[in-house]
């Protein structure tokens, strides 16, 4: 079969006997041998046997886990040409869902698009009685056991490898998440790219992590960069990592970073981007879209640990975030108070609850940044910055889909959609984010 294209998980696509096949591990313009396997009426899936002849913009994976690892699905791809497949993502999403005729421009990728990841969420268990740590095989649980990796920043591989040994050595039995036993189920490693420290949360179904004093003695000896370490406890059947209990148990409360000239405090909990250099290149993007003055009132919708808005107050007149999850609240006016910024006020609540009163209070609003999950905005909340007519918007994007959905519902609000910005936040992965300026029209 030719694959003619991917699909936005990274599979290849191609067709057998007009039946629609996706397929793993295969890119466009390659001829491939492959064995149908879940056959449905309009689509099925394929195991790659063989890559027949293979497509100009396929290479070899330089990382030893690829072919299994579920963390990357584009290693097999030449750079340049993921940064032109995630560009045409966003294209055929306006497009076929949004029904809009929008510019989209080339992908920013990186320089160096390797070692950019800051935070590692290891699980650990036990295959054929060994101790194993790393990331989950594509599509299942079975641990890719890690030797090294090609997207985290180098001090993330020295302490898990660090981490899996001194558990080893000490015999803290793993989670075995069949039976619902055993102790330990995720260590979660964040390192700050200024400072070159690291902080570390060892996640365990117990509530009491055996030999804890040993097992930090030792990491903190064979790792210096080490500056804290976090105790979470999760004992519920669950795929969800962290538990609600966490506390420090030994070094600083907080690991701090920086995003160009604002500091970040974050705690074992708190959302912080993951490629902190392309995050600069995503927040200068919305500072330029929006063309900021120094006395304009500017909305931050979905701010998490307010990281947008306080890198945009210096240019602001009032910056005023809003936000669902408490902690996260409290992350932005801590961080807020760290940076001496006192021009920028943060809310907890449902954006489309709280705006009405921020409208009253403020009079009001120049410009609004909206940046989303994966599920895209709240209909009433696009609904209400309209109702409140704000001028300018800015769209921060992780999923194209959504994105233009919610583009169209804009459109039909009465703002016109200018040109999008892809950005490459995620090398070597089928994800994209996008920058996109909206103003109101009529």
């Amino acid at each position: 079969m030719e694959i003619t294209g991917l699909t936005h998980e990274g599979f290849g696509v191609g067709r057998v006997n007009d039946r629609v096949v996706f397929v793993p591990q295969a890119i466009p313009g390659d001829q491939v041998l492959l064995r149908l396997v879940h056959v449905k009426e309009r689509l099925s899936y394929g195991d790659l046997l063989r890559v027949v002849e293979p497509s100009q913009d396929r290479r070899k994976p330089s990382c030893p886990h690829a072919e299994l690892c579920g963390g990357c699905q584009l290693q097999h791809m030449e750079y340049g040409a993921q940064l032109s497949w995630k560009r045409q993502q966003v294209v055929d999403a306006l497009a076929r869902l949004g029904k809009l005729s929008v510019e989209v421009l080339p992908t920013i990728g990186m320089q160096e698009p390797y070692h950019y990841r800051n935070k590692a969420q290891l699980p650990l268990g036990r295959q054929g009685g060994e101790l194993v740590m790393g990331f989950f095989q594509k599509g299942s649980h079975r641990i890719v056991d890690l030797s090294t990796c090609e997207i985290q920043h180098p001090l993330i591989t020295t302490l898990a490898l660090a981490v899996k040994k001194a558990v080893q050595e000490l015999g803290i039995e793993p989670y075995d998440e069949q039976r619902h036993r055993g102790v330990l189920r995720h260590a979660v490693i964040r390192a700050s790219f200024s400072k070159d420290a690291l902080m570390l949360t060892l996640v365990t179904r117990t509530p009491e992590l055996p030999q804890q004093a040993e097992l930090i003695a030792r990491l903190s000896k064979e790792v210096p960069n080490l500056v804290s370490v976090a105790h979470n406890i999760n004992p519920e059947v669950t795929n969800v990592i962290l538990g609600k209990e966490t506390r420090i148990v030994w070094g600083a409360e907080y690991l701090e970073d920086s995003i160009g000239h604002v500091s970040y405090a974050i705690s074992p909990g708190s959302f912080f981007q993951v490629n902190p250099a392309q995050t600069r290149v995503l927040y200068d993007l919305v500072r330029q879209n929006l063309r900021l003055t120094g006395r304009e009132m500017v909305l931050d919708l979905y701010c998490g640990a307010g990281t947008i808005g306080l890198y945009l107050a210096a240019q602001a007149g009032k910056i005023v975030g809003v936000e669902t999850v408490e902690a996260a609240v409290q992350d932005a006016r801590r961080n807020a108070d760290l940076n001496g910024i006192a021009n920028a006020d943060f809310y907890l609540g449902r954006a489309e609850e709280v705006l009405p009163r921020l409208i009253k209070d403020y009079k009001k609003v120049d410009a609004a940044v909206v940046d989303p999950p994966r599920k895209g905005c709240d209909v009433a909340v696009l609904n209400a910055l309209a109702e409140a007519d704000v001028p300018a918007l800015v769209y921060v994007s992780c999923n194209p889909a959504t994105l233009a959905r919610d583009l169209s519902h804009l459109a039909g609000l009465g703002y016109g959609v200018g040109s999008v910005q892809p950005v490459d936040m995620f090398p070597w992965t089928s994800h994209v984010e996008s920058v996109t300026m909206i103003s109101r029209v009529k």
